[in-house]
């Protein structure tokens, strides 16, 4: 028997008998994960090979942590977060907060990471995140990572089995702050009050700018002092519009369907712009309303088995995680 090509580093454990001069009894060769193979040397120094199983176990590390004056992104890395799934933690709740206006210092924010751990207490590859909670002063949310038998990819679901994705997500662009909130303002190009029909989001020219929901493109194009602009049809009273782009994405057209998260251009500075930033607009019967106050429609709900399924999820990871907090 022998180990795979690529199998990565190995452990290696020699069994001697004492001498003179030592002989070898077994050599066991483990990768990482604990899974290998123990050769065995018998009578006649004849050696025999036999396969060994993985030894690993799964463990659940749970973070707690509260707001700090600065950012998520501080607070996360205060409270012992990695790096690499802060995004993660916070993408869960793109749908339910916004960071930039509803979350305050001294708000309280859980994450449960699972990792695997070999025999020897060592963690084999990477974390994911699988529970995560957000209790603000105003309202609060628990979330549990779960895949759907047959779905390829595992998304969020609350305590219910209620899916957290809603009609349209609240932030269609990459690592964005609210510059400018819906209302009237002061036109910072014009120099006069006028109503601001849409949400600003400062960004550098080039942040990924997503559909905010499923929808059809019904135009794309210059747009007046909007400048490069992409409008989307959702349904026949709602739209949405994106304007002072850099570019284009891909295959986006008049006519062209668009699915909720898909990149559709990259933001800029065109058009009547006082510097970067995505102009986002909700429409609802012909009329601009206030994206971030807007009610979008609740996600699906699991039934059936596909229920039970995430029940017995939902428990194991709460089960994990009360064993941890003690």
């Amino acid at each position: 028997m022998a180990l795979a090509e690529g199998a990565g580093d190995l452990r290696i454990t020699l069994s001697l008998a004492r001498g003179p001069p030592p002989r070898l009894l077994q050599a066991e060769l483990r990768r990482v994960d604990g899974s290998g193979v123990l050769l065995a040397v018998g009578a006649g120094d004849r050696v025999t090979a036999s396969a060994l199983a993985t030894d690993l176990n799964t463990q659940i590390k749970v973070v707690r942590g509260e707001m700090d004056a600065n950012s998520f992104y501080s607070s996360a890395v205060a409270a012992g977060v990695t790096d690499s799934l802060i995004s993660d933690f916070a993408n869960a709740f793109t749908f339910d907060f916004d960071f930039q206006r509803e979350i305050r210092p001294g708000d309280i924010f859980e994450a449960a990471f699972e990792r695997h751990v070999n025999g020897a207490g060592e963690a084999v590859g990477a974390e994911r995140l699988v529970y995560a909670s957000l209790q603000t002063q105003a309202k609060s949310k628990a979330l549990y990572r779960f895949l759907p038998t047959g779905e390829k990819v595992a998304t969020w679901f609350d305590g219910n089995g209620s899916s957290i994705v809603r009609s349209l997500m609240r932030t269609p662009v990459e690592g964005a702050r609210i510059s400018s909130s819906f209302g009237p303002r002061m036109h910072p190009v014009l120099g006069y009050t006028r109503v601001h029909k849409g949400t600003d989001f400062a960004t550098p020219v080039g942040a990924k700018v997503y559909a905010s929901g499923d929808g059809v493109i019904d135009f794309v194009g210059v747009h007046g002092g909007h400048g490069n602009y992409i409008s989307i049809t959702h349904t026949k009273t709602l739209q949405t519009a994106y304007a002072h782009l850099s570019a284009y994405g891909p295959g986006i057209a008049v006519g062209a369907p668009v699915r909720q998260g898909q990149e559709i251009a990259l933001s800029g500075n065109t058009g009547l712009s006082s510097g970067p930033h995505l102009h986002y607009e909700v429409i609802v019967g012909g009329a601009q309303v206030d994206p971030m106050a807007y009610e979008t429609e609740s996600g699906r709900r699991l039934q059936g088995m596909t229920l039970a399924a995430f029940q017995k999820e939902r428990d194991r990871i709460d089960v994990l995680r009360a064993a941890q907090n003690g």
